[in-house]
């Protein structure tokens, strides 16, 4: 894909090796945000999908931030369900929980691991007549 470094996240820190970014795609949030502004070059830019770049630090250092956020639109939404319908699309699920197990997705999805959505079963299946 064209990097030039791949970091292993679990063994090493990004700003140990990552210096004079162009730009940063934030998709983690917190203090992993925090933790970017130092690694992008003046002039350079930050865009955050989770949290708002603080205007402080992206002052302190010569740097722009911006975030990318969307909003559902009920036909792109049901032109997605055609394409599940048809098969022409498949959502990747990781786990389907009853909505009593709330706090168990909640900290699946902290652990900063969970591959695609995980599904709450808000009732039981209904029943096909025959």
């Amino acid at each position: 894909m064209g990097a030039d470094v791949a970091i292993d996240y679990t063994t090493r820190k990004f700003e140990e090796v990552a210096r004079d970014v162009d730009v940063v795609l934030d998709s983690v949030g917190r203090d992993t945000l925090k933790r970017r502004y130092g690694v992008v070059k003046k002039g350079g830019i930050i865009v955050s999908i989770v949290d708002e770049p603080e205007k402080a630090e992206l002052d302190a250092h010569g740097i722009r931030g911006t975030t990318l956020r969307s909003s559902p639109k009920a036909a792109v939404l049901e032109e997605l369900a055609r394409l599940i319908d048809a098969k022409k699309m498949t959502p990747v699920v990781s786990e389907t929980l009853p909505l009593a197990e709330f706090r168990k997705a909640l900290d699946q999805i902290a652990t900063r691991h969970t591959r695609g959505k995980i599904v709450f079963q808000v009732s039981e299946e209904p029943v096909k007549e025959k």
